[in-house]
């Protein structure tokens, strides 16, 4: 599990997120009381306003960012937005009104739809396959770990000073975030082979990511980890002190049942991952994700029954989610990476736009059975659409037809493609001219790039 730590790049890059996810869970706290301090018994609403443009940040700006990445210097803009997030959370101890509160938001939300899919196309440039896998269980460890131990340091630091020292520590995690990246010798990706319109390279991520069948499936189980999950995440509360009528420490519990069957799966999958196929890890996982939903619908569990079908849970998203770094890796070209996680990342949390107000609209309106329900059928859904959407025999190597014609975008000469003459005008490669291709048949590992817009029949 450990062994990506001895990549020195990789372990800069680790430190970098630990830090930032450490800043980022303290804020979480801080946030539910500066809303309290501005809005009072309306706290609730800001602070579901607040979640919302966060998500709407994410779905509208990640496809922008992404899109245009491999036009801009990596280091630089992974460390100038970490710089802006930092800037963005130290302003917010001096926020007096509520529109004010919701433009920082929006700000740093931007910010890090643009840093996160950036951050994750890194890594598989920087560490060979089996490592990958494991720096992906890596990464599910660290964001559970934020989920248990945030919300514990953000109290014991609130027994010494005012929340606003939260916002601080999170400006530090924030910066020495920077200072990691800094530090990590980052490799140059390969030019893309993309032209540098604006609007075609903001719209390749998307298109791309959609017509791949398996990154179709991985949307269509991504709707099923959003569903299962925004049932705990809204509605914990709800059935532990609302209708079981327990204390903050049962809820405190309950919750970590959850990111604790995340973390056991999460640190048995570079083994398994390794025998089984990420088509059938990720479908087993939105099936147990559904079954605990069906669960929770059939019969109101108690609390030790909501343990279990909470740890059920955990272990399922992470079933889901772990893999799908690997997924996008065989799925892309190393230049093109950027687009695709932030494909991922964008059409992931539009999932979650619709499944939170979902699952905390269904629980107030007709209880928490017919959330489980509603939730459960939508988790269903979801992994039977990827069943559906993501073929069975999913292999890399495809053969397809190439009709002639002739166009102009960066490229290289490393492949019989591309093996063409020149007039000693053009450049050293990689560059770009007007060239023209013969009608070709072939066989290669096949990705959605210029040359190849439509997936094969």
């Amino acid at each position: 599990m450990l062994s990506p730590l001895r990549h020195p790049t990789y372990r800069r890059l680790f430190l970098a997120q630990v830090t930032a996810l450490t800043g980022t869970g303290l804020m979480t706290v801080a946030l539910a009381l500066l809303a309290f301090e501005l809005a009072g018994d309306d706290a609730g609403m800001v602070l579901g306003t607040a979640l919302a443009l966060k998500m709407l940040a994410y779905v509208a700006i990640a496809p922008v960012v992404g899109g245009l990445a491999h036009l801009l210097p990596r280091k630089p803009l992974l460390v100038g937005l970490d710089l802006v997030r930092a800037a963005s959370v130290l302003a917010l101890p001096w926020i007096g009104e509520v529109w004010q509160l919701y433009l920082v938001i929006v700000v740093l939300n931007a910010c890090s739809a643009g840093f996160t899919p950036t951050f994750q196309a890194t890594i598989p440039d920087v560490l060979d396959e089996p490592d990958y896998t494991r720096a992906l269980a890596l990464s599910r460890l660290a964001y559970d770990l934020e989920n248990l131990l945030s919300p514990l340091l953000a109290g014991l630091a609130l027994l010494v000073v005012s929340f606003d020292a939260l916002f601080v520590a999170t400006t530090a995690g924030f910066l020495v975030s920077a200072a990691w990246v800094l530090g990590a010798a980052i490799p140059r990706p390969r030019p893309a082979e993309r032209g540098r319109s604006v609007l075609a390279n903001v719209g390749f991520g998307v298109r791309a990511y959609l017509a791949t069948p398996r990154l179709r499936g991985v949307l269509a189980l991504s709707l099923a980890v959003a569903a299962a999950g925004a049932m705990v995440i809204v509605n914990s509360v709800v059935l532990v002190r609302g209708e079981l009528g327990l204390g903050e420490s049962a809820l405190a519990l309950a919750m970590a049942f959850a990111g604790g069957g995340s973390m056991a799966a999460a640190l048995a999958l570079p083994r398994v991952i390794e025998r089984v196929a990420e088509r059938t890890l990720m479908l087993a996982g939105a099936v147990l994700l559904a079954a605990a939903m069906a669960a929770g619908a059939l019969a109101a569990p108690g609390y030790p029954g909501l343990l279990a079908l909470w740890f059920a849970t955990g272990v399922g998203l992470a079933l889901v989610q772990t893999p799908i770094g690997r997924v996008l890796r065989r799925s892309s070209r190393e230049s093109d990476r950027p687009a695709f996680f932030a494909a991922q990342f964008a059409s992931s949390h539009a999932c979650w736009l619709v499944t939170y107000p979902l699952a905390g609209w269904l629980a107030s309106v007709a209880g928490t059975g017919a959330a489980f329900a509603g939730l459960g059928a939508l988790a269903a859904a979801g992994g039977a659409a990827a069943w559906a959407l993501w073929p069975a025999g999913d292999a890399s190597e495809l053969e397809h037809v190439h009709a002639g014609g002739a166009h102009d975008h960066l490229h290289t000469h490393d492949d019989p493609h591309h093996a063409h003459a020149h007039a000693d005008w053009e450049g050293p490669a990689p560059h770009a001219h007007p060239h023209r291709h013969a009608p070709l048949r072939h066989r290669h590992a096949f990705v959605i790039d210029l040359h190849h817009p439509s997936w094969p029949a």
